[in-house]
């Protein structure tokens, strides 16, 4: 059987907000689909296109921006490259021409109303993530696949070999904590040692290196453009950006004019606990404040939770003097490879398994590489993850009207604090005196995903979005 291998660059993915498995993972789905019509040489013969979304797709779809995604990726655009300023104009004209162009390169007739259904009751079994694409050919045929998003961005098609790459031969197999800790005691390496061995049976080193660079460029312009961005969140709850407001205030007449300049002024600002709290909020909000605008951010490992890790690794680089590409690369790989093995042995999916494997999974993952990266041994890395998750198991997924809004955004300010809690508990602990181990609790974290009500995976059925009474006219 193959084993589930899975790259530093699966759990963190250049995308658009505001969701990864709502609005990253339909629009690769789409992208799929038009490719799948291209190979079987069925594009050009294309008349119609229907879309069918099932489940917490459905339910919480038009909140996440799951049409959105769709008509983009079926509309022949990428979501690493698309330009964010262009979105509204671009779907609109979807709309209004009642035209899609399959790929870029072969238009069809498209109704919204008619020809993108969200069946609310209805779900497929295996995953709550699923769409349907059906095409309608001149010929008389119809074509007609199934994806499933399954968090994260990633995306599964049924019926077919879903396994994500061809099979490598990793010189460090690792599917749980235990084997990772294997490997590290067998080498003496630290685990982001570990995952760069591993990485390097996919593509040279320094590529690699110029790949987690790449996505922490990505980071560093989401961070500040967020706390340089004032307004109001769209979606129809009128939630007003604080990160900008808390940026101004923390800064205060400190000049600056990018962002190297303002790493300079927030470390100017001091290093008192108040002060460094108020940061790493700021850090958070503003990541998720873009996500949730559909800006351009990384999945880590989902939008939804998108800030926890930014947020830590900027507390790093601000107050630990972490702002090297060395160390940069070293709390990436670190923080990957604990996302690898929750998606491993649970899931990442908050429509399997509530928030807790979002914010949960980013808070161990952070927890994770600040403890490696403040000279921690393997052992309080994986201590600190644990930590991290054990005090976010049963956290539900009840975001209010379907947007990535509230509870989200302040849950990644959480999350974040308490990876850095997490990190800072595990440096101060001697390891052979933990009760619990990584493996237990996403042992745990599963058993609990699967206990747990389906009102409270992503649905909007239960918790806060039902007892919050504020209209929705956009939703």
């Amino acid at each position: 059987m193959q084993r589930e291998q899975i790259s530093v660059f699966d759990i963190f993915k250049i995308g658009i907000g505001p969701s990864s498995s709502h609005t990253l993972g339909p629009w690769r789905a789409a992208q799929q689909f038009v490719h799948s019509l291209q190979q079987q040489q069925e594009l050009d013969h294309v008349v119609q296109v229907k879309i069918l979304l099932y489940g917490s797709l459905a339910k919480t779809g038009k909140g996440h921006g799951t049409d959105i995604a769709i008509l983009l990726g079926l509309d022949g655009h990428d979501p690493v490259t698309f330009a964010v300023d262009q979105l509204d104009g671009t779907v609109e004209h979807i709309k209004n021409a009642h035209r899609l162009n399959l790929g870029g390169k072969h238009e069809v007739s498209f109704h919204f109303d008619d020809d993108l259904i969200f069946l609310f009751s209805e779900s497929l079994p295996y995953h709550p993530n699923a769409v349907t694409f059906q095409a309608f050919l001149s010929t008389g045929k119809a074509i007609s696949e199934t994806y499933y998003s399954i968090g994260g961005g990633f995306v599964v098609k049924e019926g077919a070999d879903n396994s994500k790459h061809t099979e490598v031969d990793l010189p460090f197999p690792i599917d749980t904590a235990n084997d990772l800790l294997h490997w590290c005691r067998k080498t003496g390496l630290k685990i982001s040692e570990v995952v760069m061995e591993n990485e390097q049976a996919w593509r040279p080193e320094i590529k690699t290196r110029e790949g987690v660079l790449q996505i922490f460029r990505v980071i560093r312009e989401c961070i500040y453009r967020g706390c340089h961005t004032t307004g109001y969140l769209p979606g129809g709850l009128n939630v007003a950006r604080r990160a900008a407001r808390l940026n101004r205030r923390l800064t205060g007449d400190r000049g600056y004019q990018n962002f190297t300049e303002w790493v300079d002024v927030v470390r100017q600002t001091g290093n008192g606990f108040q002060n460094i709290l108020d940061w790493v909020s700021c850090f958070a909000l503003a990541v998720n404040e873009e996500n949730a605008s559909f800006g351009r951010v990384v999945t880590a490992p989902t939008n939804g939770a998108a800030g926890v890790i930014p947020a830590v690794l900027m507390y790093y680089i601000a107050f630990c003097d972490g702002f090297d590409d060395d160390k940069i690369v070293q709390f990436v790989l670190t923080a990957s490879e604990v996302g690898s093995i929750f998606k491993k042995g649970a899931t990442i999916s908050a429509a399997m398994g509530g928030c807790q494997a979002e914010i949960g999974v980013s808070s161990a993952m952070a927890a994770a590489a600040l403890t490696e990266c403040l000279g921690g041994s393997q052992r309080q890395v994986l201590m600190a993850a644990e930590i991290a998750m054990e005090h976010h198991l049963g956290l539900t997924c009840d975001p209010i009207g379907g947007l990535v809004q509230v509870p989200c955004i302040e849950r990644n300010t959480m999350g974040a604090i308490k990876a850095i809690t997490a990190s800072q508990l595990a440096l101060q602990t001697n390891p052979d005196n933990a009760k619990v181990s990584l493996d237990a609790v996403v042992k745990t974290m599963w058993q609990t995903a699967l206990d747990m009500n389906s009102k409270y995976k992503e649905t909007s059925d239960g918790g806060l979005a039902i007892n919050i009474p504020i209209s929705l006219p956009e939703c």
